[in-house]
């Protein structure tokens, strides 16, 4: 099993396995159909009220990652996202965010690993 993680903007490449979308919000400027996704899961992404907070602020960062963890302990997406991991040999988070440092998909990455 290999996780890896992408910004959505970045081509799709056979090496990306199953894609999954894990940004609440489609991102700006890709179509649909160009995003060669396999799944989006919405509710595995941070809350609205949890991304405002963080706004992409790096001094944010431990504290999102807590917050965000506490949001996803328990939750039914995921399980959903483990079942998936678990059914495909890679996977590839996908996310919108410009930092590559300080995003969801590395926290969510990180939790699962």
């Amino acid at each position: 099993m290999a996780i890896r993680i992408k910004r959505i903007y970045e081509p799709a490449d056979k090496a990306d396995g199953y894609r999954i979308l894990v940004d609440r919000l489609w991102p700006r400027g890709v179509k649909k159909e160009a995003a060669h996704l396999d799944t989006w899961m919405k509710d595995v992404a941070p809350s609205t009220d949890l991304r405002s907070w963080f706004n992409h602020e790096p001094e944010k960062w431990k504290q999102f990652c807590e917050k965000y963890k506490a949001e996803l302990k328990g939750s039914a997406a995921l399980a959903d996202l483990h079942s998936l991991i678990r059914e495909h040999k890679t996977v590839t988070l996908l996310y919108g965010a410009k930092d590559e440092q300080h995003n969801q998909a590395l926290a969510l990455k990180e939790f699962i690993l």
